[in-house]
């Protein structure tokens, strides 16, 4: 089974299409399975839409579920449209994420770190001048955010769990291994899956989210995995899905997951 779980649109504004455009080019691409997700909306700013060039606004959330809910029966039996969202993890609000994301009928929510110490993962000078000690800090405070969005029991999939090397390649040199295996022994012990994603090769870093040497300790802790391309263009849509399949069957992994009204898929790889 060909599925992809982590697509954007409009909405969000940065990316490009309509929804019906992603689903689209996921038929085409052969999938039997394509999850919406953009961006969830900064629900504890006071303003209606905080970031118009990063989410979508508070208002549309409702157009969004809607849109992708009629999207699913229109598409029924040539697509199975799955209703997800991506959401920031912000521990001093995530019971407002919680009760409001509850609200809707969500496949599966995406929860993914974007910020620590509220300055943007992908901000590369946020390095600049940063001792090797304060650079180790820095990635552990990043891993404990994700521990923490695991334990939440908010999302279903953890997103790019590395995505920090994006725009700062060397954050992968940062030895900070004790960080990362406490981290993916409590999302195995949480039953969360970690998604394979595919767009770091829009950033400097290159590559997929998370590296090889991830994949390879998670398999060892038993964490399971699903694919996500974060096509933020519907041409990008399964993009690397099979070089995807055959790297995680070399590293050992026998099976992915995707989610349906929350509930875990099991599909052989």
């Amino acid at each position: 089974m060909k599925f992809d779980l982590h697509t954007h649109h409009f909405r969000c504004g940065h990316a490009d299409g309509n929804i019906r455009d992603y689903i689209e080019a996921g038929i085409q691409a052969g999938l039997q399975a394509i999850g919406i997700s953009d961006h969830t909306p900064y629900f504890a700013s006071e303003e209606e839409q905080a970031f118009p060039r990063i989410a979508m606004a508070k208002s549309e959330l409702r157009r969004y579920v809607e849109e992708v809910l009629a999207l699913k029966e229109e598409y029924a039996g040539r697509i199975d449209v799955l209703l997800g969202i991506e959401s920031d993890y912000f521990p001093l609000h995530a019971e407002l994420y919680r009760t409001t994301l509850g609200q809707h009928p969500f496949d599966y929510i995406i929860g993914s770190v974007h910020h620590t110490e509220d300055v943007s993962i992908f901000n590369k000078t946020r390095w600049k001048g940063l001792s090797e000690a304060r650079k180790i800090e820095v990635k552990e405070r990043y891993y404990s955010l994700i521990s923490q969005s695991a334990r939440s029991g908010m999302f279903q999939i953890l997103g790019h769990i590395d995505a920090m090397k994006g725009n700062y390649p060397a954050f992968s040199d940062i030895v900070a291994d004790h960080a990362i295996d406490e981290t993916l022994q409590v999302i195995a012990e949480a039953g969360v899956a970690i998604e394979i994603n595919t767009s770091g090769k829009t950033k400097l870093s290159g590559g997929w989210y998370p590296s090889d040497a991830i994949l390879e300790r998670a398999n060892h802790y038993g964490v399971k995995v699903t694919f996500g391309s974060d096509a933020h263009k519907p041409s990008r849509v399964a993009d690397e899905l099979e070089e995807v399949r055959t790297r995680l069957k070399e590293i050992g992994f026998k099976e992915w997951v995707y989610f349906k009204q929350k509930q875990m898929q099991i599909v052989p790889l």
